[in-house]
């Protein structure tokens, strides 16, 4: 639902489009700068199709190709916690239970994870804005290379209240929000859920969330089941998404120079 809600507003917007105008003077006809209206329509129609070509298909950016359920079983993204810890909302993503731990169903996590690579691929290709979040101290400098290696932004810090609820009084009107926020871990530093993803669900953003067998996965957007504090697995995860993120990126500019569409220069982050 929230994707389609998202691609339907980003669909929505378009530029406005000016009028040809044109005058006589002296047996000759003078245009105004509104005559470039037949270049504007070429670069408009461009525009519309760059934006459409993706949803002509599946797979458009090829993310299945990007990793292998072994690559899940080597990087141990199978193991859960203890029975004890389970989360009933958790159970329908389990393979098993073996020495008293869980055991993550990786037929699932191969289809969430790809679901989940290809929408934060729209979202790059579109220009949006993703937010890679993690609690977790002993991930942050991965969490924070990946977000810089593919030119997005990251929070690894204590969440603040109101971040994203309250953020047009904490950092002054207009400020754009998130298209994506992506968790690595949707439980703070306390084994408690996250309060981005609960703030991110009453603003309507979109969320892509690791969830562990001890999570809950409710308010994630796209869940992907899987281990959420091995070393291995969250580099895998972060790898994974920085590929997804600087391959869409270098589709649209291949699809703009295509086109003869000149590319907005890149925000800094």
């Amino acid at each position: 639902m929230a994707a389609r809600a998202l691609t339907k507003g980003l669909w929505g917007i378009r530029p406005t489009r000016a009028v040809a105008a044109g005058y006589p003077c002296g047996g000759h006809l003078y245009n105004t700068a509104a005559s470039a209206e037949p270049t504007q329509l070429k670069v408009d129609d461009a525009s519309d199709k760059i934006m459409k070509q993706p949803l002509k298909k599946p797979d458009y950016f090829r993310v299945s190709e990007l990793f292998s359920l072994k690559d899940l079983f080597d990087a141990r993204v199978h193991l859960g916690h203890k029975k004890g810890c389970r989360h009933r909302l958790m159970e329908p993503y389990l393979y098993g239970c073996r020495l008293d731990q869980d055991i993550i169903d990786l037929d699932q996590t191969v289809e969430h994870l790809q679901q989940a690579l290809n929408f934060t691929a729209h979202v790059a290709y579109r220009g949006g804005i993703i937010l890679f979040v993690s609690r977790q101290r002993q991930f942050v400098h991965l969490v924070e290379n990946a977000a810089k290696s593919c030119g997005e932004y990251a929070h690894t810090r204590y969440w603040q209240g109101g971040l994203l609820t309250n953020a047009h009084i904490q950092y002054g009107p207009g400020v754009r929000l998130p298209d994506l926020v992506v968790f690595l871990s949707t439980l703070n530093n306390v084994f408690q859920p996250h309060v981005g993803i609960r703030d991110a669900a009453k603003m309507n953003i979109p969320t892509v969330g690791v969830v562990d067998s001890n999570c809950n996965p409710c308010l994630v957007t796209y869940p992907v089941p899987g281990n959420d504090d091995t070393p291995c697995a969250v580099e895998m995860y972060c790898r994974l998404f920085t590929m997804t993120i600087n391959r869409a990126k270098d589709t649209r500019r291949r699809m703009e120079l295509l086109h003869g569409i000149s590319a907005p220069p890149a925000s800094s982050s």
